[in-house]
């Protein structure tokens, strides 16, 4: 990847040019269909940016320097890592990345939940504690299948994901989607699995005390999550090789809408489970899922 294609990638397309504007519109519509199917009016397309707009307008409640200085910097960070791990999906599948993009995507796209645990202590709030413990266990229960399914992609393919793209095998990918589609909720803290930010109980979890442009940073980083984590199954599961390239942008747009609207769906149709019961639900059937496909991946090599 040459230095022009990346700052490409990283600021027009599928960078901050195309994220942004896509993580508004993706919130906008699992909002709009939860409310549809929810016998609700719901809110008008532009409403999730008149929101961050407003959020930014707004003065934060002064802090000690240090707190005011690790409150900004953490939402800051996640932002700037999810759109790294945006300009590292391989849209192109015939445009190699680099050895190894695999493990960088996944470390960049694990920032944001990390840095938003640090955040809810930091805020020194009983309520952004109790969301930033259950963020904790969440991400411990999640990751395993999410990360055991990318590694059997990654199998044949050097931990590439290109290779991962288009080299998987399609009973390897079939599972290793369904492992990764189980986890997109609880990392989207979509029901069934929204028990780290359950307003009804906990305010807005780990980030009940954030105000202002603080706030609308975490807003921006929990919309861009849309855009990375539906990407990256538009492009493992549905690669499209040898086609002009505005075929590829499109599939991979529309591909990603579609998941959105899949997770929306599936949100309104569930109620919010238990912490135990969600770390039950993903130790058994989410890995038990992923483990088939990585095992399935060794058999096929």
């Amino acid at each position: 990847m040459t230095l022009l294609r990346g700052l490409f990638q990283l600021l027009v397309f599928p960078g901050a040019v195309y994220a942004i504007p896509a993580a508004f519109f993706m919130v906008w519509m699992q909002r709009k269909l939860n409310a549809r199917l929810q016998g609700r009016i719901g809110p008008p397309f532009f409403q999730p940016f008149f929101d961050f707009v407003k959020l930014l307008g707004k003065e934060p409640i002064p802090r000690t320097p240090l707190q005011g200085f690790v409150m900004t910097g953490l939402p800051i960070g996640a932002v700037g890592a999810t759109l790294g791990a945006i300009a590292l999906l391989p849209i192109f599948p015939s445009d190699a990345g680099f050895p190894g993009d695999l493990v960088l995507l996944v470390g960049l796209i694990e920032i944001g939940p990390l840095l938003s645990v640090l955040a809810g202590f930091a805020s020194r709030s009983l309520w952004g504690g109790i969301g930033a413990s259950r963020e904790a266990v969440m991400t411990v229960a999640y990751n395993l299948p999410f990360l055991t399914a990318l590694i059997a992609l990654a199998v044949t393919s050097g931990f590439s994901l290109t290779g991962m793209a288009t080299g998987a095998s399609l009973p390897v990918r079939f599972l290793a989607l369904a492992a990764i589609l189980l986890c997109l909720p609880a990392k989207l803290h979509l029901n069934p699995f929204s028990i780290a930010s359950a307003e009804q109980e906990i305010y807005a979890g780990a980030t009940t005390e954030f105000d202002g442009p603080r706030l609308a940073l975490w807003e921006l980083s929990h919309a861009l999550e849309w855009v990375v984590l539906a990407g990256l199954v538009a492009v493992l599961g549905f690669p499209i090789v040898g086609a002009p390239w505005p075929l590829h942008v499109l599939a991979f747009v529309v591909i990603s809408l579609g998941i959105v609207v899949l997770l929306s769906v599936a949100a309104a149709a569930t109620a919010r489970l238990k912490l135990a019961q969600t770390a039950r639900w993903f130790w058994l059937w989410g890995l038990l899922v992923a483990l088939a496909a990585l095992v399935l991946a060794f058999v096929r090599v």
